[in-house]
């Protein structure tokens, strides 16, 4: 049966108003911290809220980034079904990474990703996080363990039979690795910081 695009475009669209969510702008100034985007890197996303030395705002920050993704694509499978739930996480991903009230400047995506990856297979979670934290802890660097826990992702899904979904996150982490293209060029130089480094 051909696939109802009608309805995936309606579900990309709504995921992508879940995704454009910008929980690390509203949570800083709701804290009275100001635009997060005029400190360190400029990012919305939870590294940058963490720069304002408010750890709890990062960790809300990190959460929220996550769940809207998860919560986008579990409403889309409950009243669209699969398809729904695939358009509506390719569309909150986007949404976090070009969000439109933020002259489409978002953040890097991680966070979404998981929780993207949490609503559509939540055992891929868990091999995200067994390559991150071993990375994390051998190199001592955020964004390549993150870069790497990204492009294994995939391959595992293929490993489980998850061939569409590998599909989806091919896409997810190409584009999560276009938004990191800073950071792999300090790696290449060795200039990015370290986990826990100072100044």
């Amino acid at each position: 049966m051909a696939p109802d695009w009608t309805q995936i475009a309606l579900w990309l669209g709504i995921g992508y108003l879940f995704g454009a969510i910008p929980f690390g702008l509203i949570l800083t100034r709701l804290a009275g911290l100001g635009d997060v985007r005029a400190i360190g890197s400029g990012n919305i996303g939870a590294t940058n809220v963490l720069r304002t030395g408010r750890k709890g705002l990062a960790a809300a920050t990190l959460l929220g980034d996550a769940l809207k993704g998860t919560a986008a694509v579990l409403i889309a499978s409950r009243f669209g079904g699969p398809e729904a739930a695939l358009a509506a996480g390719l569309g909150a991903f986007l949404g976090h990474l070009f969000p439109v009230w933020l002259g489409f400047k978002g953040g890097k995506g991680v966070a979404t990703f998981i929780g993207v990856l949490l609503g559509l297979f939540p055992l891929g979670v868990l091999v995200f996080a067994v390559v991150w934290l071993g990375l994390a802890a051998l190199l001592r660097y955020s964004s390549a363990s993150a870069l790497a826990a990204s492009a294994a992702t995939p391959a595992a899904l293929w490993a489980f039979g998850q061939g569409r979904l590998a599909v989806l996150f091919c896409v997810l982490a190409l584009l999560l690795w276009w938004k990191h293209a800073p950071n792999i060029r300090r790696l290449a130089a060795g200039t990015e910081g370290r986990i826990g480094q100072k100044g």
